[in-house]
């Protein structure tokens, strides 16, 4: 062995025992807090599995006094033998009772939902509103009871979100710890109400967080198992969709049809998240026009879904009955673009009425349906190269899904996970990727970012566009009294000009007025009523750029942390 052989295999040992004690200094510091972190994580997971399990046999139990179904999962065929009245009375009932708890419980009469959990998870250290939160659960339990045309999803992932807020208020939890219970929290809420746990933990990665930081993986990957446990408990550890004929897939000459699939899917999602978008500015305008209280306006929507109901009874609640006979190929043509169809015009209605619920269970009924009527046209022309047309049902309720959740990964694994065929990834991933690939492309990405971009929240593209309006101006400028602070009387000038901006006003607001003007600062005022704005500091355009740069420096310090 040559003596430079020998140097390099020295060092490479120091090395070696430099990482070995750096190793053990970190598990004797930070082990145990990471441990009991992991028992938080758990407890959460189990307190938000059985929130779910328990919000979702709410809905059963009060769905079944209502429509007198023996089996929730078949409730449209029970609706179908009841009088025509009761069909139209009930959602107009729960429309008004939601309209209601919303008018005394929330401050917009709207319900919060999966966007307001990324926007806790974004920009309010992965807390969201207690109150309106528990108002909308009550409010979303009623409108799924009682005929509304919307997904559980939505209110058990919010509702989760509560959960953590109050765990992180109580323990003081900085901005990374409660976006790691937030995740925790939405994992085991979505494993308990799919028995989804892969999907459930990948949910709240991919859609909440944003991210996928090795530091939360693992207290949400407890979280979601113990909120799968709940559900196996319960239910058993059986799949929301039985199939009774597994699809056969032609392998290589049939994905060209599975890419086409995919496209359709992307624009009948992106037509089904624009139609809920025009149902509310709609809904919005008429309201103010004819000045309807706010109340009232769930249970108008509700009489126009009973109106539907009367003769298509398919777009009551969740649709697992329409979904699972469209996996099984049991609907002919028409009836599967018709029921799509209608189904959209129902979850377009039960939102523009701020009814509550979720969007992804009703982009499974859309999609099963879309893919089936696809599959059944792509069958029959070409019948020697193709499979059975179940499996393009399937692929287009992943890829209607994906492209409304803009989360590809997740919704394929929950996909799987809803109907325990993994035999057939390839063709689900193909459409999935093509569906997500033009619908983000049309829309801002997802339904939920959308959403956020309309009330002017921008996460759409990403921390460098959200995190200037999570700063005020009053937290970085120079006071009055500090010695770096700007002359007064250039201040003064300044504000003469119309050049200023309230120390209430974020950096977002105010860093424009750096490149309009081309000054160093912009003076900070208070304005009080009838009196001239007060000067209490200035804004600096080095230290606003200075505070930017440190917040996009921590966020990317925790994605990938």
């Amino acid at each position: 062995m040559t003596q430079s052989t020998r140097t390099v295999l020295q060092q490479q040992l120091r090395q070696a025992m430099a990482a070995i004690k750096d190793g053990w200094r970190v598990m004797r510091h930070r082990g145990p807090s990471q441990i009991q972190f992991w028992f938080i994580a758990l407890a959460i997971g189990i307190v938000a599995g059985f929130a779910a399990l328990f919000f979702r046999k709410g809905i059963n139990a009060l769905q079944a006094a209502l429509y007198g179904s023996e089996d929730v999962q078949f409730l449209h065929s029970f609706a179908e033998q009841l009088p025509w009245y009761w069909v139209l009375l009930i959602p107009i009932a729960g429309g008004l009772i939601v309209g209601i708890i919303l008018h005394n419980f929330t401050e917009d009469g709207r319900v919060r939902s999966v966007a307001d959990v990324i926007e806790g998870a974004a920009m309010t250290d992965g807390r969201v509103e207690k109150r309106a939160g528990i108002a909308s659960m009550f409010a979303s339990l009623i409108t799924l009871s009682s005929g509304g045309s919307t997904g559980r999803e939505g209110p058990v992932v919010h509702m989760a979100g509560v959960v953590s807020t109050w765990v992180s208020d109580r323990i003081h939890a900085d901005g990374i710890t409660g976006r790691d219970l937030l995740g925790c929290a939405v994992a085991a809420a979505v494993s308990a109400s799919f028995n989804a746990p892969i999907a459930g933990a990948l949910f709240a990665l991919e859609v909440v967080l944003r991210h996928f930081a090795v530091h939360a993986f693992a207290p949400i990957v407890i979280a979601a198992v113990a909120g799968t446990v709940i559900n196996r408990l319960e239910f058993g550890d059986v799949t929301e969709f039985v199939l009774n004929t597994p699809g056969s897939l032609k392998f290589y000459v049939e994905l060209p049809a599975f890419l086409l699939l995919g496209l359709l899917c992307g624009v009948i999602a992106v037509l089904l998240m624009r139609s809920i978008f025009l149902a509310e500015d709609l809904a919005n305008h008429l309201q103010d026009k004819f000045a309807i209280p706010r109340w009232v306006r769930p249970a108008i929507s509700g009489a126009m879904l009973g109106g539907l109901a009367i003769w298509f009874p398919h777009i009551i609640g969740v649709g697992y009955e329409t979904t699972t006979l469209a996996l099984s190929g049991e609907l002919l043509l028409h009836n599967a673009v018709i029921f799509a169809v209608l189904k959209t015009v129902a979850v377009a209605i039960t939102f523009g009425g701020r009814m509550g619920g979720g969007v992804f269970s009703p982009s499974l009924m859309i999609g099963a349906l879309s893919g089936l009527a696809f599959g059944l046209i792509a069958t029959g022309l070409l019948p020697d190269v193709s499979g059975t047309h179940t499996l393009y049902a399937f692929a287009g309720m992943g890829a209607v899904a994906a492209a409304v959740l803009g989360a590809p990964i997740s919704t394929t694994l929950i996909v799987f996970e809803l109907t325990g065929d993994w035999q057939i990834g390839i063709a689900v991933m193909v459409s999935v990727s093509m569906s997500t690939a033009l619908a983000s492309r049309l829309v801002d990405r997802s339904f939920f970012l959308t959403q956020l971009e309309r009330r002017n929240i921008h996460l759409a593209a990403g921390p460098q566009a959200y995190l200037l309006a999570m700063m005020r101006c009053s937290t970085v400028m120079r006071a009055l009294d500090d010695p770096r602070c700007a002359d007064r009387d250039a201040c003064e000038q300044l504000i003469g000009e119309g050049l200023c901006v309230e120390g209430t006003a974020t950096l977002e607001a105010a860093m424009p007025y750096f490149d309009r003007a081309d000054v160093p600062f912009v003076p900070v005022v208070v304005h009080k009523e009838g009196l001239p704005p007060k000067l209490v500091g200035a804004l600096f355009h080095i230290d606003a750029l200075k505070a930017y740069n440190r917040a996009l420096a921590a966020t990317a310090a925790e994605e990938h942390s």
